[in-house]
């Protein structure tokens, strides 16, 4: 199944096409020029075969919304009713059997087209003006590289490698003499301490060694537009389809992802190359409505962005900015347009609030369109999928009369009874939509709340895509993610500027970095479950090769090595995702298998245009298509049953099984051979918001942890998945281990900060009396963690302090949220429960950072109260121990008050999140206090030794006195 594919793909689609009617060329006409008054009327919903037509004449004005309810299917089989002439005609043209005369006509018409092809192409470049041709290899950038490597500077990575290898040796000696000098007094604690700083270590290696060889990256996007944006010709950059999600937009507010998507639409891009896809998966009105808002104000921001050369080209983060804004800017009505550009869009907002406000309380009927018609996504769990194209090829244009970038909104299906897995099955039904409309071959997918920052985007991501000395194996592009509105001190790491800027970077100089769910370019193909082609090919078999095999038996392939390509070839006829490239390896039986519509249909879904379209390596709609019919597709492949028996969400597109479903998606490319490249322009690419205050953070941390908990318990955990093609490589394996069981450190990190607290209140401590040599392995120790850390920040470029947030919270994650996701990810995989941890807002505040000191009572804060509590109160009754024992007691104390202090001190932006602003402590972490006080006062009254010591002193001097 992980073979990689073949350039000849767009051949195939020929062959497929031969077997669909040829419509009469008809001009691809989705939308209409967008008006604003009357609101939009919504065609009553029909069946996937009798899906709305064009409106009448006296309706062009006005947007159409196109639906299609679902069709319920009594067969036995549970496929769709397809009552479509074309679509039967393949049907029963294909499902005959494989080895037909048919068929065989079918193969060697393939291998004639491909060798009239290649023909083609060799008359082609013969035609070329010689003038011409020299002129092309004259171009001094025509032939550059797109991008380079920048490796880091010796004098930077040999003192880090050589720490690092040190550093393991002195852990060697470490556990050599942790583990044969136990603690008779305290064998217990001693015990835990040594499993703990095990665990520890492991967790290290894990981390630290993908990091082994970290590099930088530059693009040339001047090189990209002088390769494919010759003056006076057609532009030949590659299209590029965009994908927002959304689902609540109570939550995830209209105007910031109508900010987004006029971002993406202004982006500095040929119009004609890009497609913003909206996948509304909460059907709601106010975001269909909200939509209609930003395409009309599209219309003005647009050419204003690329007229002035404006950044960021989202307005509400424009606008706001604190700078000069007419730096740069020569042109004397600039001023002028800006003035007029702020009010058009404040009238915008007040537009979109408007809707916002009417949204706050739902009808008893549900929603009502203007004429009368309902609208049909009033139950978010049972309504018909729903498409409407709003710009693009034949729609508004700007108002100088260009064309504009199309969008499209898309909500697809939702019934009782079936599956819809969340975000990864809305994304899903985003491929299948854009591969039908307009099947771009790169897919750029962005949360709602994250914008382009940097118009050149798209462009930073072509520098490697289109490279053909870099693209062939890339499946995605990844940017950094960069936040706003995030506190000055980052309180609690939300920039997570350790991972993006240090983990990413070494993962870069592996196989590439992991896929972080939004700002990535993909590569449409490796979407689709194909290999990359830069894997070998399998040996061709002949009766040569079997001769010489037989003459030269010394040299004999060993037998493991023919089951290898044996099995290989067996899994390539279970699927449509196979090799292309080796399809001359195979007899005539086999090529009729792998090129089978059915072998596609058991894959892709039962669609013609879709499965025609998989083929394209290019891109673009399938030439076999109907544009007619085109939305009628569109809307069959986002019906709810679509996905069922096929392979989708399980080897192609994004991948089931995990709340995140980022890491999943990119691991199973990584496994099939593919790498991916991690692109840091020098302006941010990508900006979004995070939660900043510490309820919602702890319960987004909650949220990854969780979704790595499933998919280490799940088949695909990289602990054992992937090992059969050997295409993942073992540091990008130990990453991918980190990614999953990191939620577990979560139990010994309790553990190992709850010990301070126990050795102050028994009096007993985890560490025997050190000797020098001991002494010589915790300084060392010491040193080299400082080392690895000092040289980390050297190479990478992160500072101290950003360094520091990230080891805090590292610990208030793992002693809250990581522990929460670890119980929790067991009773979902095990016993089926699925436990929700709600929030609750006590207050808020509207000044600048407001949210930060936002109190929200929920249970993942009682685990860091109680480690936070507990070792104050030991601190306090160590104290009190040594003031009562005397001079000699006080040197002990030192050492176990640091371990307290070390765990206080990690605990500290916790802490600071509890109490809020000052005199604003809240309730319940009072009342939480008090309570675990007492509980440990009563604890260390009845353990007191001082009790049991008295009184043996009483006892032994009534002895002596004969009382």
């Amino acid at each position: 199944m992980d073979r990689p594919p073949s350039t000849p793909k767009a051949i195939f689609a020929s062959i497929l096409s031969s077997y669909l009617p040829m419509p009469t060329p008809q001009p691809l006409c989705l939308s209409t020029p967008l008006q604003m008054a009357p609101l939009p009327r919504i065609h009553p919903p029909l069946g996937r075969q009798k899906a709305t037509e064009e409106s009448s004449n006296h309706e062009a004005s006005g947007v159409r919304l196109r639906t299609a309810a679902h069709v319920h299917d009594h067969q036995e089989n549970g496929g769709h009713v397809r009552n479509s002439s074309s679509l039967s005609m393949v049907e029963s043209e294909v499902n005959g059997e494989s080895g037909n005369p048919l068929w065989k006509n079918r193969v060697d018409s393939w291998m004639e087209k491909k060798s009239k092809k290649k023909a083609s192409k060799k008359a082609e470049k013969a035609q070329i003006p010689v003038e011409q041709q020299m002129e092309d290899q004259e171009s001094p950038e025509a032939g550059q590289p797109l991008s380079r490597i920048i490796p880091l500077s010796p004098n930077k990575l040999t003192p880090y490698r050589a720490v690092i290898i040190m550093r393991l040796i002195v852990l060697g000696l470490f556990f050599n003499y942790r583990i044969t000098n136990p603690v008779d007094s305290a064998y217990g604690l001693w015990l835990t301490s040594v499993i703990c700083e095990i665990w520890f270590a492991v967790s290290w290696v894990l981390d630290q060694f993908p990091k082994w060889s970290p590099i930088n990256r530059q693009t040339y996007i001047d090189r990209l537009s002088a390769r494919y944006e010759k003056e006076g010709e057609e532009s030949h950059l590659a299209p590029v389809d965009f994908f927002v999600s959304t689902v609540d937009p109570l939550k995830e507010p209209p105007l910031i992802t109508g900010n987004t998507v006029l971002s993406i639409l202004s982006v500095d891009y040929p119009v004609e190359k890009v497609s913003c896809y909206v996948s509304d998966d909460g059907s709601s009105m106010l975001t269909f409505e909200s939509l209609v808002e930003t395409a009309e104000f599209a219309r003005k921001w647009v050419p204003f962005c690329k007229k002035y050369s404006i950044e960021p080209r989202t307005p509400e983060f424009y606008f706001s900015q604190k700078i000069d804004y007419l730096k740069d800017k020569i042109q004397p009505s600039f001023v002028k347009e800006r003035r007029a550009m702020k009010r058009d869009y404040e009238e915008y907002k007040v537009r979109i609030n408007a809707l916002v406000a009417k949204a706050q309380k739902t009808p008893e009927e549900g929603w009502i369109m203007q004429d009368g018609t309902p609208w049909p996504g009033n139950n978010p769990r049972d309504h018909p999928g729903m498409i409407q194209v709003f710009l693009g090829h034949s729609g508004a244009h700007d108002i100088e009369g260009n064309e504009l970038p199309r969008l499209v909104y898309v909500s697809r299906e939702k019934r009782p009874g079936y599956q819809h897995h969340k975000k990864a099955g809305a994304m899903n039904a985003l491929v299948r939509v854009s591969a039908i409309l307009t099947n771009a071959p790169y897919i750029l997918n962005l949360d709602c709340d994250h914008y382009v920052n940097n118009s050149k985007a798209v462009r930073e991501a072509m520098c490697f895509m289109m490279d053909p000395e870099v693209c062939r194996d890339v499946c995605y592009v990844q940017f950094p993610q960069r936040f706003d509105g995030i506190d000055r001190s980052d309180r609690y790491a939300n920039r997570n500027i350790v991972f993006f800027d240090v983990n990413m970077k070494g993962l870069d100089g592996i196989q590439g970095p992991v896929y972080v769910g939004t700002g990535c370019v993909f590569n449409r193909q490796a979407m689709y479950g194909y290999g990359p082609p830069s894997l070998p090919v399998l040996p061709k078999s002949s009766f040569c090769s079997s001769c010489c095999c037989c003459c030269r038996r010394s040299k004999k392939a060993p037998d493991d090595q023919i089951d290898v390509y044996r099995d290989a070839r067996r899994e390539d006829l279970d699927s449509a995702i196979f090799n292309l490239k080796e399809i001359d390896n195979y007899d005539e039986y086999e090529r009729s298998q792998l090129i089978s519509q059915t072998s596609f249909e058991k894959t892709f879904g039962q669609s013609s245009v879709f499965i025609e379209s998989t083929l394209m390596e290019n891109g673009g709609v399938p030439e076999s298509a109907n544009p007619s019919t085109l939305i009628n597709e569109a809307i069959h492949v986002i019906s709810c049953g679509y996905e069922e028996k096929t392979h989708w969400g399980k080897e192609i597109g994004w991948i089931y099984g995990s709340v995140t479903e980022d890491i999943l998606t990119g691991f199973k490319m990584h496994c099939r051979g593919w790498r991916s490249i991690y692109c840091m322009p020098s302006r941010p690419a990508f900006k979004g918001s995070a939660p900043i205050n510490l309820s919602d953070r702890l319960h987004q941390v909650l949220r990854w942890a969780l979704g790595s908990v499933e998919i280490f318990l799940s088949r695909h955990c990289p602990l054992w998945y992937g090992y059969g093609g050997g295409r993942l490589k073992w540091l990008q394996r130990l990453a991918y281990i980190n990614t999953i069981v990191y939620p577990f450190t979560s139990l010994p990190l309790i553990a190992y900060c709850s010990l301070p607290a126990i050795c102050l209140l028994t009096g007993k401590f985890i560490i025997p009396t050190l000797s020098n040599i001991a002494s010589v392995w915790f300084l060392g120790l010491f040193i080299s963690i400082i080392l690895t850390s000092v040289l980390e920040l050297r190479w990478s470029g992160v500072g101290i302090e950003d360094w520091w947030r990230n080891e805090q919270f590292w610990v208030i994650g793992g002693v809250s949220a990581h522990l929460f996701a670890v119980f929790q990810g067991f009773l979902k995989m095990l016993a089926g429960i699925d436990t929700n941890f709600t929030v609750t807002a006590k207050a808020t505040d509207d000044t600048e950072f407001g949210e930060l000191y936002l109190f929200k009572w929920t249970t993942v804060l009682i685990p860091p109260t109680t480690i936070l509590v507990v070792n104050f109160v030991g601190v306090v009754a160590g104290f009190s121990d040594a003031l009562n024992s005397g001079y000699e007691s006080w040197g002990p104390l030192f050492g176990k008050v640091f371990f307290a202090l070390w765990v206080i001190l990690h605990l500290y932006p916790f802490l600071k999140g509890l109490m809020g602003r000052q005199n604003r402590t809240p309730t319940i972490v009072v009342l939480w206090s008090v309570l675990l006080a007492s509980v440990f006062s009563l604890l260390w009254v009845k353990i007191d030794p001082f009790i049991s010591n008295s009184g043996a002193t009483k006892s032994e001097n009534c002895a002596s006195i004969n009382c």
